[in-house]
């Protein structure tokens, strides 16, 4: 008895299966791409395309202008150090070269904590 209430529902679910198989079935149909798209679809592709060689163009030109503004600004600081205040061990740390006392009389330096 058991075995017959079972094969009965096993079959009323392969049918339901079916059914279903079948709609889903009719929703899932290949359709055919209008030529229209396809063309559309290549156009925006070159357009974008464009639109980033140029941007990528600008960039590198924006690179190369800040490049050379970086140049002579490390032209100017390297002339800048060629100055005694920061080439001469001497002056360490002095805007002037600090005087040379005699032993007795010599001061100790607030700015870079020598006596003399």
């Amino acid at each position: 008895m058991r075995f017959l209430i079972l094969f009965c529902f096993g079959i009323i679910l392969l049918f339901v299966s079916n059914e279903s198989f079948a709609q889903s079935s009719r929703e899932s149909e290949v359709k055919p791409i209008p030529a229209s798209s396809s063309q559309t679809f290549s156009n925006k592709k070159k357009k974008s395309k464009k639109a980033f060689n140029k941007n990528y163009d600008q960039g590198i030109k924006d690179y190369e202008k800040l490049m050379k503004a970086n140049k002579k600004k490390y032209r100017k600081m390297a002339k800048g150090m060629e100055k005694p205040q920061y080439s001469d061990p001497t002056y360490f740390g002095h805007k002037k070269k600090p005087k040379k006392r005699p032993k007795g009389k010599r001061k100790f330096c607030d700015e870079c904590g020598i006596v003399h």
